[in-house]
């Protein structure tokens, strides 16, 4: 079953880890979810991306991802601060953001929804148990959840 009308919606996952990134590309293609995928390596790239500066200067700024998929753990700038940046400007702050990282850490957690996140999840360590989870999170935040944008339209 391909999700051809989810394809329109593009997902930004950033995400240091190489071998991560891979994992969540390969579970979101053996689930057919084709949807445009941008990755950024570090927390400075999410902010290029998200804002059109850096390496992104002149991209088409009506194109913005439908979910943020966000590591903690960045280099240059931490998931954290990428959070804080995403919900204190007006063009971004309504874009759902889903914290995907290995730590357990209580106050990370804390710290995610206090900042605005709109879902922590610990990534599971067993392939096919990541696998399924990429799966939930792209089905709930692509097909289900409904924005304020397409509540209006509705």
């Amino acid at each position: 079953m391909q999700l051809s009308n989810l394809d329109s919606k593009l997902i930004l996952l950033i995400e240091d880890n190489i071998d991560d990134e891979r994992l969540t590309l390969r579970a979101l293609r053996r689930n057919n979810i084709m949807n445009e995928v941008v990755v950024a390596c570090d927390g400075q790239e999410a902010i290029d991306y998200l804002f059109g500066s850096g390496s992104f200067t002149g991209r088409d700024m009506t194109v913005m991802p439908a979910v943020i998929v966000l590591d903690l753990k960045l280099p240059r700038l931490s998931g954290l601060e990428v959070l804080k940046r995403i919900r204190a400007n007006e063009q971004t702050r309504r874009i759902p953001v889903v914290v995907l990282t290995a730590s357990e850490d209580a106050t990370q957690v804390e710290a995610s929804y206090a900042i605005g996140a709109n879902s922590y999840i610990r990534k599971p360590t067993d392939p096919a148990e990541f696998s399924e989870m990429i799966l939930q999170v792209a089905m709930y935040w692509l097909l289900l959840n409904r924005t304020s944008s397409e509540r209006i339209l509705a």
